[in-house]
């Protein structure tokens, strides 16, 4: 008898450890499932938020290629020898060495999503449109030029501000 009974709490071991198992496997899983419901819903969540960052990843590009742009005038890889670097007005050289800094600096912060690089981004944006507007004998008062900036500055305040709806005071 002492050998059935044995062998019966064995068994009873057995199938309440399969029994335990099934039930851990279950709860993982449920609460694998819940992560990656929970991960879904968070990213609809901040849906103008990934939205601004990616806009401000292609205006760090633009910005790399504007600053590289003006680093080529500076060093005279672009433009002729009537247009080398040297021989332009006091006035353009110094926007063109600000504007060959500054695009660089900015395209770091806002490839990085930083508030300074926004800031920098915005000034650069404004600074533009500024001697484009006001002072038309450095790079020729382009309007094209200004409403590209305007542009984009409008896109940007609109991005920001749906993503500072999104996340709550």
């Amino acid at each position: 008898m002492s050998e059935i009974s044995t062998r019966d709490a064995a068994r009873d071991n057995a199938r309440d450890a399969a029994r335990d198992t099934a039930r851990e496997t279950a709860r993982e899983s449920a609460m694998s499932v819940a992560a990656i419901s929970s991960e879904r819903a968070e990213s609809d969540d901040n849906v103008w938020t990934r939205r601004l960052v990616l806009f401000l990843r292609v205006m760090a590009l633009l910005s790399i290629l504007k600053g590289l742009y003006h680093w080529a005038q500076v060093t005279g890889f672009v433009g002729g020898e009537d247009e080398a670097f040297e021989n332009q007005s006091m006035a353009w050289q110094a926007s063109t060495v600000y504007f060959a800094v500054i695009e660089l600096v900015a395209a770091v912060g806002l490839w990085l999503a930083t508030p300074w690089g926004a800031v920098v981004w915005l000034t650069t944006v404004v600074s533009m449109a500024v001697i484009e507007l006001m002072f038309p004998g450095i790079y020729g008062g382009s309007l094209i030029v200004v409403g590209v900036e305007a542009f984009m500055l409008a896109a940007y305040l609109a991005l920001a501000w749906m993503a500072a709806r999104e996340r709550p005071p």
